[in-house]
């Protein structure tokens, strides 16, 4: 889930960087301390918006860079237990299929691509599903639930483990010939 947090807090400014005008330093300073951060508390932070920097700040001796007051806005991503996303495969491998959702990494498990038995079938690179013959291969669009998170620490992303084994879950092409044979509920 992506969410949109407020927050506060105070920018050093180096004075190399004052001669690009005091907010361009500050987003500067800011993007390079939280883009890309992950926190257990805001999730995965991917971007920076609506900066403002109080013009006045403050020196520390010895230091000769300013320190100003700043209240900005991050979007953050937040993978949640149950949550239903939509992505592409990554990769296929016998163990099952990859997905990226924006930056984090997910396995859908082979036994959790379909209620049928499936099978990886390493000349095609595909999953196959043994009854239906349905093959799921790198580049399809999936609709999976989040069935657990882990992982995660400072210094590494949060890993998802998917099922698509539920109705309206699956490859995307599965799922509109599902809704016709029942009439499109």
């Amino acid at each position: 889930m992506f969410r949109v947090y407020k927050l506060r807090g105070v920018v050093r400014i180096d004075p190399s960087e004052l001669d690009k005008g005091l907010e361009t330093a500050a987003l500067s300073e800011l993007k390079k301390k939280f883009e890309g951060m992950y926190s257990r508390d805001l999730g995965l932070i991917i971007a920076l918006r609506n900066l403002k920097v109080s013009p006045e700040g403050y020196i520390v001796m010895g230091d000769g860079a300013t320190y100003h007051e700043v209240e900005f806005e991050v979007l953050a991503y937040v993978p949640m237990i149950n949550e239903v996303i939509e992505a592409t495969v990554e990769n296929v491998a016998k163990h099952g299929a990859h997905i990226r959702v924006g930056p984090i990494d997910g396995l859908i498990h082979i036994s959790q691509i379909a209620d049928e038995e499936a099978f990886f079938d390493p000349v095609r690179g595909a999953i196959v599903l043994r009854q239906s013959k349905r093959v799921l291969m790198k580049g399809d669009k999936v609709r999976a639930r989040v069935t657990s998170v882990s992982g995660a620490s400072a210094q590494r992303l949060p890993r998802m483990s998917l099922t698509m084994r539920q109705p309206y879950l699956g490859k995307i092409e599965w799922i509109k010939e599902y809704k016709a044979k029942s009439g499109g509920k």
